[in-house]
């Protein structure tokens, strides 16, 4: 027999047994779709368990036995393998499963349209609108599951290492999991911090193991992931991927940031010896976390940084590594990052050695690790850096048009940060499973709450008043495109970003492109003369002349959306047909 966790903990004893069994022998028959079977109503019979009425008491400050605030790891650990058929690898790490939901659902995804906040929010397809009214639903709903659970786990911690800028979130949930997950990606209060942590500025109600009401107005599923700026909170339902969590903080701070003059990106950050920094901007799969993790520089963080005026910070305490073919030799350090405290989420074991298959992709592409930053052997502590020397837009150019790197004046910088391709890379948001070029603004439209000029403008002024210099690197293809060409070399990526480093690249000598415009550097140690030039690298000139001329069409026709509120300087900067 297949056996499923049923997890959370939200039946009872009794009850809980029984849904056990059903969805044991649900699973003789269908063993993946279990999960999505069930309905709100069918949650919702719940209704005569006994509420434990923890939400309550949380508000006022307590915590009884049933309600661990901030457990340690080991407890954590505990209560996942006893409630949630954890499993520890042969690494240390504990390995768990989100259910059905493997990635993010943005279908679903809902801001609530109240009058403080209405006229600042990007409204349309990333930020969705949903009335207060149906949010409050939504709202009582999830406490209600929650109160009905026997056990729940409240963490207290910080989005921001800047004090001046940090912000205090609490997280409710009833899955182990969920909650060593957030002690992992936010910054971990000291003892004498939580004592005094006080009222969060935000909270995150996880009720990912209950459902929602698609019949309340303004979903359009059991599932939704709705945030409200006014009350200082986040519901969640239907969903137990835990990046939903993580992506949730970001977004208040991508709404709360700018309103301070700060710059919020999606992008990882290192520094050298000498203190020089470097940004790395990109989507899932572009290489933010592989690139930015380098032994020879101090990893300040892999996803989530703010630009303020005395510098950049880190907003979370801890990674969120993609690891389908990680291996020791191209990754080390996010490889020995995993060991006890870590959790591998959606990932493969042997079932008698439990030593982790990390080129298994039978459950999804998007498995992942989380680990406390710490757990990079060279992490810079507190997760502060100067003003950025390097800004690195990373793309993965599903057509193999674009070069491995080129260098980008500060107008062609503006315009390929507001463009934002990329290709979609399978197993990040739940339906892909094929790359997908896509434009996404400043490298994270799903995340955007203002428009998008609003970040570009902030960065362009950083860029002016701080300098910098910025670079395209593509980790995508090379020597034609999905069916005829090859992924990028990481070893070659990696040779370019030492290059970029140590000044390599900067005294190298260029070519324009006739196209795009920008300048591609000839030569460049460790790599191949020949993958510089995209050109050289197809079997027929031809074909790669068409491709370019295609992809320029698309960039065109994206960059339309941005015409009115960009410069002429900036729409100028974008390829030429």
């Amino acid at each position: 027999m297949l056996l499923i966790p049923v997890t959370g903990g939200c039946f009872g004893q009794s009850g809980l047994a029984l849904v056990r069994l059903i969805a044991n022998l649900v699973s003789l028959v269908c063993p993946r779709t279990f999960e999505t079977t069930m309905s709100y109503k069918t949650v919702a019979a719940r209704a005569n368990a006994p509420s434990f009425d923890h939400i309550a008491k949380i508000q006022q400050g307590q915590f009884p036995a049933t309600v661990l605030r901030n457990a340690t790891v080991g407890r954590l650990y505990n209560d996942a393998i006893k409630t949630e058929d954890g499993i520890i690898c042969t690494s240390g790490a504990i390995a768990t499963s989100s259910g059905v939901k493997t990635g993010r659902v943005p279908e679903d995804k809902r801001v609530v349209k109240e009058v403080g906040s209405q006229s600042d929010v990007w409204w349309g397809s990333v930020n969705k609108p949903l009335r207060p009214e149906s949010f409050a639903q939504l709202r009582e709903d999830a406490v209600k599951h929650l109160d009905r659970c026997p056990q729940l786990y409240v963490f207290d911690g910080y989005a921001g290492w800047d004090p001046a800028y940090q912000i205090k979130v609490r997280v409710i949930c009833s899955r182990p999991y969920h909650a060593l997950f957030m002690h992992n990606m936010l910054i971990r209060p000291k003892a004498e911090e939580l004592a005094t942590f006080g009222e969060p500025d935000f909270v995150i109600y996880n009720a990912g193991t209950g459902y929602a009401n698609p019949e309340i107005e303004g979903l359009s599923s059991n599932t939704s992931v709705t945030i409200n700026f006014a009350t200082r909170e986040m519901v969640i339902m239907g969903t137990q991927y835990a990046g939903e969590m993580k992506k949730g903080v970001f977004t208040v701070m991508n709404y709360l940031m700018p309103k301070r003059g700060v710059l919020s990106m999606h992008c990882s950050a290192n520094q050298g010896p000498s203190g020089d920094v470097t940004l790395f901007f990109g989507l899932s799969g572009t290489g933010k976390t592989t690139l930015s993790a380098d032994a020879q520089r101090g990893l300040i963080g892999d996803d989530e940084h703010c630009w303020s005026d005395t510098g950049i910070f880190n907003i979370e305490g801890g990674c969120y590594a993609k690891c389908l073919g990680l291996s020791r030799r191209s990754e080390p350090e996010i490889f020995n990052a995993i060991r006890f405290g870590s959790v591998l989420e959606n990932t493969v074991q042997d079932a008698v050695t439990h030593t982790v298959d990390y080129n298994d992709a039978s459950l999804t592409q998007n498995t992942r690790a989380s680990y406390p930053i710490h757990f990079i052997d060279n992490a810079t502590i507190p997760c502060v850096g100067r003003h950025p020397t390097n800004i690195v837009l990373l793309t993965c150019d599903a057509f193999g048009i674009l070069p491995p790197v080129a260098k980008l004046t500060a107008s062609q910088a503006m315009y390929h940060f507001i463009s934002g391709y990329t290709a979609k890379i399978a197993g990040t948001e739940i339906g892909v499973t094929e790359p997908k070029a896509t434009f996404s603004a400043c490298f994270g439209a799903a995340f955007l709450v203002w428009h998008p000029t609003v970040y570009a403008k902030l960065l362009a002024e950083k860029i002016r008043t701080y300098g910098a210099n910025v670079w395209l690197v593509n980790t995508g293809w090379t020597g034609g495109g999905l069916q005829t060409g090859s992924r990028m070399n990481l070893l070659h990526t990696r040779a370019i970003i030492d290059a970029i480093h140590d000044g390599s690249l900067e005294n190298a000598r260029y070519v324009t492109d006739p196209i795009f415009g920008f300048s591609i550097p000839t030569t460049c140690p460790h790599v191949p003369d020949n993958t510089l030039q995209p050109k050289l690298t197809w079997a027929s000139p031809d074909q790669y002349d068409a491709a370019a001329r295609k992809l320029a069409g698309l960039f065109q026709e994206n960059f339309k959306q941005y015409d009115n509120d960009s410069s002429a300087e900036i729409r100028n900067a974008g390829p030429k047909l």
